[in-house]
């Protein structure tokens, strides 16, 4: 088991070592000795743009499945044993990955890494009909509640088909469709997790008040007699021009509180300068309440009641930079749509001024500070740049490439891909008069959080 360390230059102080164990897992750790917990994050290297057509939805479904028992921790155990020693956990999966974590009292370190390496070498062992119909049912309700019936639900999904052509990686969400959920059979999970669920297919990072010593004779010994498996396919390739070259446009008529106009924006690959760039525009533009497009619809308009713009990042395929803007009253969608091209245009042309520059980087800065100064916050991030960029690194010099982001590379950012063909539009009109609803008056949503499905605590429900 060998392992390398991080030059501290610019990681504010951080720290992370790298290991590898000869079945292919890849661990990182980083202590931090400022209160007595430790995260667990295990990121498997499968998401919803692994899946094929006919059973999207997989890798959400299979995520639940982790939570209903392993070879050894029958049932809910696994919720029952974090819990039960002062721990919380959770699990999640996004278009590029499912991850799985967990932050418990120091003392009880060894217990969360028992608990991850049973269920990735035996899940196989207590996998059968009937957990695999309970977690049907509850990712099937998991739909319902946060897609099918609340306003706008549908949204993300609609504007993700729009904006990924059809037979593209990333044309379906992770939520996957009803049909298919339906179509899944048992054996179709067995394989999915042969295929996927691998030592070699995950990286581990443990972060806290540890010793990583021990913490590494622990890992060896609970993960290093796993099997690592070499049969997984390559992703298909999510590629696409730059631009769309054309304005897609879908009107949806629903039971809604206001109208509203939702775009995606096709933007850089995750990883680089030019998407650190891109996030800076859309926070300059829509980032909040002291934004280019708040101040301009809310307040001095009042067309609107909410206006956001903010950046899905995607190493796989273009990221896409999502702008939620909800009417007021009876004000008409060309109207909003006409004010946000010309501010656009604006900023195309003149670029961020000194000020914004400083109060957005100030802004991405502090969210970064934000995760990495929890132990939970910072094991994510650490697996996020092993799995997708190869190297955890990163994640450490990620505030200080944010604050090397010139005005410059903003505004050409800005030029080259906020413009009206190279967008798809969403355009929901009401179909009879409604209650204003406290979804058509709060901000956007943030479009990391629609593009992402969770277990959370329907395991323990379903399973009672």
């Amino acid at each position: 088991m060998g392992h390398t360390a991080t030059d501290q230059a610019g990681t504010g102080g951080l720290t992370a070592t790298e290991h590898r164990l000869a079945n292919g897992l890849r661990v990182v750790l980083s202590e931090d000795h400022l209160t007595p917990v430790a995260a667990v994050c295990l990121w498997y290297d499968v998401g919803s743009r692994h899946e094929v057509k006919g059973r999207t939805g997989l890798a959400h479904l299979f995520e639940h499945l982790m939570f209903q028992g392993s070879g050894q921790v029958k049932g809910n155990g696994h919720f029952e044993l974090v819990q039960g020693a002062g721990g919380s956990l959770n699990g999640t999966t996004s278009f590029e990955r499912t991850n799985y974590f967990e932050t418990m009292p120091t003392h009880q370190l060894e217990l969360a890494l028992w608990l991850e390496a049973d269920r990735m070498g035996s899940l196989l062992a207590a996998l059968d009909e009937e957990s695999m119909e309970n977690q049907r049912d509850v990712v099937k309700n998991e739909r319902r509640q946060r897609y099918d019936n609340v306003p706008y639900g549908t949204a993300f999904e609609k504007l993700t088909a729009l904006a990924y052509p059809e037979g593209h990686p990333y044309h379906h969400t992770p939520i996957g469709s009803m049909a298919d959920l339906d179509a899944a059979t048992l054996e179709d999970a067995r394989a999915f997790f042969r295929t996927y669920y691998a030592p070699n297919n995950a990286v581990l990072s443990v972060v806290g008040d540890i010793d990583p010593e021990q913490t590494l004779a622990w890992i060896e010994k609970y993960f290093g007699s796993i099997p690592s498996h070499d049969g997984k396919p390559a992703p298909r390739d999510g590629s696409l021009p730059e631009i769309i070259g054309e304005q897609l446009r879908e009107v949806v008529e629903e039971e809604v509180p206001a109208r509203a106009l939702m775009a995606a924006y096709r933007l850089p690959h995750d990883g680089t300068r030019e998407a650190d760039a891109a996030d800076l525009a859309l926070t300059v533009l829509g980032g909040g309440e002291s934004s280019r497009l708040y101040n301009r619809l809310v307040r001095r308009d009042r067309t609107a009641v909410a206006a956001g713009f903010g950046l899905l990042r995607l190493a796989g395929a273009p990221s896409l930079g999502w702008l939620d803007v909800k009417t007021s009253g009876d004000v008409e969608v060309p109207v909003i749509e006409a004010a946000i091209d010309e501010e656009l245009a604006r900023f195309a042309e003149e670029g961020p001024t000194a000020e914004e520059m400083e109060r957005a980087q100030a802004q991405l800065e502090r969210e970064w500070l934000d995760r990495l100064g929890t132990v939970a916050g910072r094991a994510d991030e650490l697996c996020r740049y092993a799995v997708l960029f190869g190297d955890p690194q990163l994640a450490l010099t990620a505030v200080q490439r944010v604050l090397e982001v010139s005005a410059e590379e903003v505004q050409e950012v800005a030029k080259a891909t906020l413009r009206p063909d190279n967008r798809a539009v969403l355009v929901y009109e009401p179909t009879a008069p409604a209650e204003i609803a406290d979804s058509a008056e709060e901000a956007a949503e943030d479009p990391q959080a629609a593009a992402t499905v969770e277990a959370s605590d329907e395991n323990e429900e379903a399973a009672k």
